[in-house]
């Protein structure tokens, strides 16, 4: 069973990160050295590139441009948010996935993408073998918003979180330098789950940071906020707040909506657009308090800030791209690659398991209630001890004229 013969194709899909191409250099290093693999192949924009038959043959590129791609941010093969029907209602796209494959042998799939992404490769998986077509798909778990269902933390995850904690020391120095009051609110991802919001308390940690940090999984009150807004500009004449981008007040209306009175964009999977936040919150202090105030959007920094990406972070993408590969190899199928956790001599210590596509796809996870203040302002010691760990060690990236050393594919069609 374990001999089984053929192409290998990766893709990426979702929204990038900063080592989203440390996973995927990984699986292509392990597939390249294995002679059960015949060819190594990248589909251009996720899923839709196998529907429009555009892929590329990554043995052809010049493996030390490949070596690059750990410290290359984004998805480096391109990405997309296609949202395949149910296969029972329409099969359509699924027929068309399975021509694609068996014109060029493609025997083992692996799919780097986050919660919609696993959904996307179980579908893949279940329709391969209810066709006949003996095809291992895998799961690489990747987004910046740690929501992924299955493991401790995914990769991305803690990259981000160190650009956030960083960041948010630095503008703590530069919101404060004044000597009249001022407020700065900064607006970060995380739709239903706050891990990225909660990480602007590591700058707390070091004494620069945000004075309050709202999460989504708890009701946010405006009137709440303004109370102990007050209560920190009294104290300290200025004010910091980080806010996620999904926080929602306690009938489930996103406060993002109070400014947009109920956004109609939508993306291919039903989420409202978010932003602006930020910017409005601050809008309110200053007519509340008639203080200076300005709102910030990190928005796409905080998931392709590579210049401050964790080494851990990158090492463990790699080696999950890795682990994807060799288990699909030893006979796996219909699986995601995922890291667990234990305290090694006091130290965090990151393993790797195989958990069921089913277990991963279309489940959040969110941090636990417990692990964020009694009055919804801020993170638990708890929360700190989570993530600490995961942002250490320098990225190590090659520059050229002080610049990013970044991968240049070829992109030759297969």
């Amino acid at each position: 069973m374990n001999e089984l013969k053929g192409a290998c194709l990766l893709a990426q899909s979702g929204g990038p990160t900063s080592v989203i191409n440390a996973s995927l250099y990984g699986a292509v290093k392990a597939a390249l050295a294995d002679g059960r693999i015949t060819r190594v192949l990248g589909a251009a924009h996720g899923v839709k590139g196998i529907l429009d038959d555009v892929l590329w043959d990554l043995g052809k590129e010049d493996p030390q441009e490949l070596s690059y791609l750990p410290n290359t941010p984004s998805s480096i093969l391109g990405s997309c948010r296609y949202k395949l029907a149910d296969p029972a209602k329409d099969d359509k796209d699924y027929r068309r996935i399975l021509e694609i494959f068996k014109k060029y042998d493609i025997r083992y799939f692996f799919y780097i993408g986050g919660n919609d992404s696993m959904d996307t490769c179980d579908k893949v998986s279940r329709f391969m073998a209810s066709s006949g077509w003996d095809c291992r798909v895998m799961g690489i778990p990747k987004t910046i918003d740690n929501d992924l269902n299955g493991t401790d933390h995914c990769p991305g995850f803690a990259s981000a979180a160190k650009f956030i904690a960083t960041s948010c020391m630095e503008m703590s120095r530069d919101a404060g330098v004044y000597d009249y009051p001022t407020a700065t609110v900064v607006e970060i991802m995380g739709r239903n789950a706050g891990w990225l919001a909660g990480s602007a308390a590591l700058a707390t940690l070091r004494g620069d940071g945000p004075d309050l940090v709202y999460l989504p999984e708890v009701p946010f009150d405006l009137q709440a906020f303004y109370k102990r807004a007050g209560e920190v500009l009294e104290r300290k004449g200025n004010l910091f707040v980080a806010v996620s981008e999904g926080i929602r007040d306690k009938n489930g209306v996103f406060i993002t909506e109070y400014a947009s009175k109920g956004a109609e964009g939508k993306d291919a999977f039903g989420h409202v657009q978010l932003g602006g936040l930020a910017v409005w919150l601050a809008n309110e202090l200053n007519k509340t308090f008639g203080i200076k105030t300005r709102g910030v959007e990190l928005s796409l920094l905080q998931r392709c800030g590579a210049h401050l990406a964790s080494r851990r972070d990158i090492d463990e993408a790699m080696e999950a791209g890795k682990r994807a590969v060799e288990a699909a190899l030893a006979g796996e199928n219909g699986k995601m690659a995922a890291y667990t956790r234990e305290t090694v001599n006091g130290e965090a210590v990151t393993g790797y398991a195989l958990v069921p596509l089913t277990e991963a796809a279309n489940f959040e996870k969110k941090v636990p209630v417990e692990w964020i203040l009694p009055d919804g302002a801020g993170v638990t010691q708890e929360f700190v001890d989570y993530v600490l760990p995961l942002i250490q060690g320098d990225c190590g990236r090659t520059t050229v004229d002080g610049l990013p050393r970044f991968t240049k594919l070829k992109q030759i069609r297969a």
